[in-house]
This record gives C-alpha cells, structure tokens and sequence, in this order.
C-alpha cells in the first residue's frame, strides 16, 4: 500500500518563490494577505520544518503589510524571531557572480535586498517584477 499519497511535495525553492509572487500578482495585495493568512501555510510549513518556505512567505506577508500600512499579523511574531543559518540569494544573482567571478554582484543583492526578506538571511529584491 502506497501511504505517500497523503505526503506533500516540496518545490524547489527558487519555483515556490516564483509561485508566491505570481500568486501576489494575480491577487491585489489585501487580498494575497487575507488568502496567506487565512491558509495558514506560515505555521503549516514551519510544522514541516520548512523554514526557508515559512521565512519566505512571512517576510511577503511583512513587506505587503508595509507597503499598504497594515498592522503586522500578530499571530506569527514566534516566527519572526527566526533567521536562516545561511544566506539564500536568487539563483540569478548567484549565477551572475559565478560566470562573471564578480562577487559584488551578490554584494550588490545583498545591499538592495528588501529589508523584511534580509531579516531571515532571505535576499529578495523585488517580488512584483515576474512574467
């Protein structure tokens, strides 16, 4: 009998970003925080010990919250506490330094980065910009 049925399947980091920010922008901002919070997948993947996926969808729920001036969900604060052991940075950027042997590029990442995603070691530059 087949029970991995019932297992979730995990997606590559760099597709589970691409989806979340496909999915903020078919959905208007308020919207992505009320289906985000409602689906409770922050708590779900920190339970499956997820954490960059947690990080990663909490630091978009913090950044959206700014940008329209809502008040921080208190609900995840345990969570914010948190910051990955290592830096992640966009397969572009490290893909860029690697070819170039430049490691400013990553320096310049780093630098630009959105604060809510460099609190979790997560460097994130912009989340509206995907085709």
């Amino acid at each position: 009998m087949n029970n991995s049925v019932n297992l979730p399947h995990r997606l590559a980091f760099e597709l589970f970003k691409s989806n979340v920010c496909h999915k903020l922008k078919a959905l208007d901002d308020i919207q992505f925080l009320i289906d985000t919070i409602e689906s409770e997948d922050i708590i779900t993947y920190y339970n499956r010990s997820w954490y960059p996926e947690c990080l990663y969808l909490l630091a978009m729920v913090d950044y959206i919250s700014r940008e329209n001036d809502v008040p921080l969900c208190e609900e995840y604060n345990q969570y914010r506490k948190l910051k990955l052991t290592d830096t992640i940075y966009p397969s572009s950027v490290l893909t860029a330094s690697a070819v170039s042997k430049d490691e400013s590029i990553k320096e310049k990442a780093l630098k630009n980065a959105i604060p809510e995603f460099l609190r979790f070691n997560i460097v994130e530059g912009d989340v509206r910009n995907v085709v």
